[in-house]
């Protein structure tokens, strides 16, 4: 389901609020030797296309930020640890300083679910003396943070002590209340556990907390609410910080003396993301974005953005940039604003950006029409490429002002700019592979996107993802694929990348279908081709791309194809509910927590496991 909208008015942090946050840490830092580490959790069976680059070599802004935040404040004993990096790395092996550090906190996204749990059990196997306070946060926290706990019935799965549901506010809020508990140089923990109990942490919007048994086992969750969002995103800690905290790759199971020095930041993540803007002026009902950020949109200055660029270009070298926007170009007098301000900016040796950095960022179809006359601007800011979320150019499932005259209007736009448009495509029940006459086949819009000047595609299965709105009526349709051939769907198969969730008699031809759509957007002759007539005004990018998604085609060749022989072999078992919390939750209050799924709160007493069996609450959520 949506995240609940915040009462009108309420939804934002007042001006300074997060600023002020900041300076009061500042004061309580020298009080507290805390030693910290950040994981990103990373389930490397994901790695295919179209991911196939960027999950490797652009540090998630996500870890960075929290890095960022803990670092500004003053806790410079902060390290962060990427799993796409340190395949090997255990918890329990950590020594940050010559000690456990005092604060764990485990990133993730819905796909990497399974790892952060994995993470958390090993921490967890550290003597309870020296365990350090295990904080779970990131996508998968914010929509489903009933996985990141363990309960009476399902102590498997993880081990989070509390769960962030909110951004940089949030969690340092939490450890304001935390340090000022705190006496003298005890365990953290111990601080956690007198705020549990006296009620401190119902007054921080944005967190999970668990009433626990005498085996330290959850048998509630406490949800404080829907948090108060960032509006000026100049106040957040300056990203340079982060990236001196990284963990250097290694096959170790431990970290190493020190993080990854400046010179070598570069050559781990030459590419930089960068929170530039929030939000999206549209509705889709697959997508969560416009639900979590409350409806409005969040935005830095074109000054700050600017100086982001050109630090991290004179810091550490990078020259490639990519704005994590949920759509660049949805206020046009700000997207403008922020153009001009990169085109007149000049960097420290007296260039000009442009001639420096080259970045990146999303878009729609709709709104890159209405910028057309603003193109030359766009360009001359450093923008090389845009993600499009075309989705589908005939506008049959998903409409957003796209069709297959604007959408090829907009990409030729883009391509004779030299700006690359990279289309993301969804396919869905009822798609054919092929149609004749007609542009209604995904290779048919394959096709008129790459004559249009696409030079990267992306095809995805149209699938719920977690805080949609069509979430549970997907899983309560029957539409959402428990297993096939007795092969379950595993957390990281629901990255729309497998067929999980159709109506389609044959589902195996789905996944199928976007297998030959890859083969025939990325093949070697279409490299050979590209060398001699490229579809990029770019130097060699088309090529680049060729080569590139030719390798992330053999990796999800290898890893998709089996399970479109299991769909083809079947049985195939449907799910017939959405994944419900095995542990009853509640608000501070007692009443629905605002999290939970409509099934869950419909439930209105003890919540069963798949065996039947009832998991009791500590109390009534009435």
């Amino acid at each position: 389901m949506e995240l609940p909208r915040r009462s009108r008015g309420d939804e934002r942090l007042e001006p300074g609020e997060f600023s002020r946050l900041r300076e009061r840490l500042r004061r309580l830092a020298p009080q507290h030797d805390l030693a910290s580490v950040i994981a990103c959790a990373f389930n490397h069976n994901t790695r295919m296309l179209p991911f196939i680059y960027a999950d490797m070599k652009m540090a998630p802004a996500g870890v960075r930020a929290i890095g960022s935040a803990l670092t500004d404040c003053g806790f410079e004993k902060t390290r962060i640890v990427l799993q796409q990096w340190n395949k090997n790395f255990q918890p329990s092996a950590m020594k940050l300083d010559g000690r456990v550090p005092d604060l764990f906190l485990v990133s993730s996204m819905h796909l990497h679910t399974e790892c952060a749990q994995d993470m958390m059990k090993d921490a967890r196997t550290i003597a309870p003396p020296h365990r350090p306070l295990i904080v779970a946060g990131g996508a998968g926290s914010v929509y489903e943070p009933w996985n990141m706990f363990s309960g009476p019935r399902n102590i498997g799965r993880a081990g989070a002590d509390l769960v962030v549901t909110g951004e940089e506010f949030v969690f340092l809020q939490l450890l304001e209340v935390l340090l000022t508990e705190r006496a003298g140089k005890e365990p953290l923990r111990e601080a956690f556990k007198r705020c549990r109990a006296s009620g401190a942490l119902d007054e921080i919007p944005g967190i999970y907390y668990a009433r626990v048994d005498e085996d330290d086992l959850a048998v509630e969750l406490v949800d404080t609410g829907v948090q108060r969002l960032l509006g000026d995103l100049d106040e957040l800690p300056h990203p340079k910080l982060g990236y001196r905290l990284l963990e250097p790759p290694s096959r170790g199971a431990g970290l190493g003396a020190h993080a990854l020095p400046a010179h070598r930041v570069k050559k781990y993540t030459p590419i930089a993301s960068l929170i530039m803007t929030f939000g999206c002026k549209f509705r889709c009902p697959y997508c969560p974005i416009p639900a979590y950020n409350q409806r409005l949109e969040r935005t830095k200055s074109p000054k700050r953005i600017a100086d982001e660029l050109v630090t991290l270009h004179k810091e550490y070298g990078m020259r490639l940039a990519f704005g994590t926007d949920d759509n660049f170009f949805n206020n046009h007098a700000r997207t403008i604003e922020i153009c001009e301000e990169l085109s007149n900016t000049r960097m420290h040796d007296g260039a000009r950006l442009r001639r420096r950095i080259r970045w990146a960022t999303e878009a729609t179809v709709h709104d890159t029409l209405k910028l057309r006359d603003h193109m030359p601007i766009i360009r001359g800011s450093g923008l090389r490429g845009i993600w499009m979320g075309v989705e589908d150019m005939t506008a049959t499932v998903v409409k957003k002002g796209q069709s297959v005259d604007n959408t090829t209007e907009a990409f030729q736009l883009l391509s004779r700019f030299g700006i690359q448009p990279n289309p993301m495509m969804m396919h869905h029940d009822g798609q054919p592979l092929y149609t004749w006459g007609k542009p209604y086949g995904l290779l048919n819009q394959a096709r008129m996107l790459r004559k249009a000047g696409a030079v990267t595609f992306q095809v995805l299965m149209l699938s719920p993802a977690t805080g949609s709105k069509l979430y549970e009526g997907t899983y309560n349709s029957g539409m959402v694929i428990q297993s096939a051939n007795e092969k379950p769907v595993r957390q990281h198969m629901r990255d729309a990348n497998y067929v999980f969730a159709t109506h389609a008699e044959k589902p195996w031809r789905m996944q199928v279908n976007m297998v030959i759509a890859y083969a025939y957007f990325y093949n070697p002759l279409r490299f050979l081709w590209a060398l001699v007539r490229p579809r990029s005004r770019l130097y060699f990018a088309d090529s680049i791309a060729q080569a590139a998604g030719m390798r992330g085609f053999l990796q999800t060749l290898r890893r998709t194809v089996p399970w479109a022989w299991n769909l083809w072999r079947g049985p195939i078992v449907r799910e017939d509910k959405p994944p419900l919390s095995a542990i009853p939750m509640v608000s501070v209050l007692g009443g629905r927590a605002e999290h939970a799924l409509e099934a869950q709160a419909a439930a209105k007493g003890p919540v069963s496991e798949p065996d039947g069996q009832p998991v009791e609450s500590a109390r009534s959520p009435e």
